[in-house]
């Protein structure tokens, strides 16, 4: 259910996941509306900074030689995707990190494999505003470590983007049910929330609150 929310920005970071120029230039990794996650990305940061609330960047990039067993490789031994010496790799320039930023790589589907746990806590933090691609992979993973380390996370739904609109809609639609102590909000929620402001929320009040099918994911998902 939507209920009234309010995050002290002194205790909030904002975490952006994987914007990386692959995914709306590498045909296999297309991300649906990426320009759009990316504008509504950049939007946030710039509240987030307005706001003197940390930004923290983060790129997916695979070193085949050390990578899981069974990782997809290429022929010549190369990662299937992500890989280091991928170009494509990059942060998208309009989102990239600024003066006092980091940008951490890491190579798996969480953020939190980094020690981001831990710096975040040193830090005071205790809401995670989460943007980012793909919505139910490397977002999904980071949102579920958040939760179970403590985190209170705000998901924004509208700055996060995956292969189709199902993907990325049903992935929103399933932290939505278990995103305990969170919210989902949209990027003009988030920027209000980060100024300060109470703002209507998505928040679950029991567990699995949301129940959906193909017929009706995307109108429950436009109601968040």
């Amino acid at each position: 259910m939507k209920r009234p929310l309010v995050i002290a920005g002194d205790r909030a970071a904002l975490l952006c996941i994987d914007l990386q120029e692959e995914h709306r230039q590498d045909r296999r990794l297309l991300a649906v509306g990426f320009d759009a996650v990316v504008a509504n990305a950049r939007r946030l940061q710039d509240a987030a900074r307005l706001a003197a609330i940390p930004v923290h960047h983060f790129a997916y990039v695979v070193d085949a030689a050390v990578s899981l067993p069974h990782h997809p490789r290429l022929p010549d031994g190369r990662s299937a995707f992500s890989d280091k010496d991928d170009p494509l790799t990059a942060i998208c320039p309009e989102v990239a990190p600024v003066d006092g930023e980091q940008l951490v790589v890491k190579s798996e589907a969480s953020a939190f494999g980094t020690g981001l746990g831990d710096a975040l806590k040193a830090e005071g933090v205790e809401w995670l505003l989460v943007c980012g691609v793909w919505t139910e992979a490397c977002v999904d993973a980071t949102v579920k470590a958040a939760l179970k380390l403590g985190f209170r996370v705000v998901l924004v739904k509208d700055a996060c983007g995956s292969g189709s609109v199902a993907m990325h809609q049903t992935g929103v639609l399933n932290l939505a049910n278990r995103i305990y102590g969170g919210a989902v909000v949209d990027t003009a929620g988030a920027c209000r929330l980060m100024a300060g402001e109470t703002v209507p929320a998505w928040q679950p009040d029991r567990p699995v609150p949301i129940r959906y099918g193909y017929e009706d994911a995307a109108t429950v998902y436009a109601w968040l």
